[in-house]
């Protein structure tokens, strides 16, 4: 780590940079102004290097950022996993893992294809198929929470991994 301190150090090289002051004999009386072509930008010492510091990420942000990916995943399936689940509780259906995510990803995207033609706009429509997940989520809840006896979210992972 000090070696790549050290190494920074060695390139950075100040250039001052000398400017002399416009004089009134330099600059033609009569030129107009012209507007700036460039946006303005904050004054930035020309003779300071800059400096620019970016921290190393470790394990426990990719892992975060991993499980963030999966829960958004299962949340915009919610709905198709919700169908699916209630086809598994049907006696004598038993899904595979393949298969309950297959039906689900099917149920989900034909749920929203269905959002997409009745809404106008690709913005609202996934609006209100977000609400649909989020209503969907909290009679989830709802149910894992009045059923004391029945582990509702349990036997909904087990079935998207394939546990019998």
């Amino acid at each position: 780590m000090s070696e790549e301190i050290k190494n920074e150090e060695e390139k950075v090289v100040e250039t001052p940079v000398e400017t002399t002051p416009a004089t009134a004999v330099d600059a033609p009386a009569a030129e107009p102004e012209q507007p700036a072509a460039e946006p303005a930008q904050p004054a930035v010492s020309e003779t300071q290097p800059q400096i620019i510091v970016q921290k190393e990420r470790g394990f426990s942000h990719y892992v975060g950022f991993a499980l963030l990916c999966v829960l958004c995943i299962v949340f915009y399936f919610i709905p198709g996993i919700a169908i699916s689940f209630a086809i598994n509780q049907i006696p004598g259906v038993a899904l595979g893992a393949v298969a309950a995510w297959a039906l689900s990803a099917i149920f989900s995207v034909i749920a929203w294809f269905i959002f997409k033609l009745k809404i106008k706009g690709f913005k609202k429509s996934f609006y209100f198929y977000i609400g649909l997940c989020v209503v969907v989520f909290a009679l989830l809840i709802a149910i894992e929470v009045l059923t004391e006896n029945y582990n509702v979210f349990s036997s909904i992972f087990g079935m998207l991994m394939g546990a019998e």
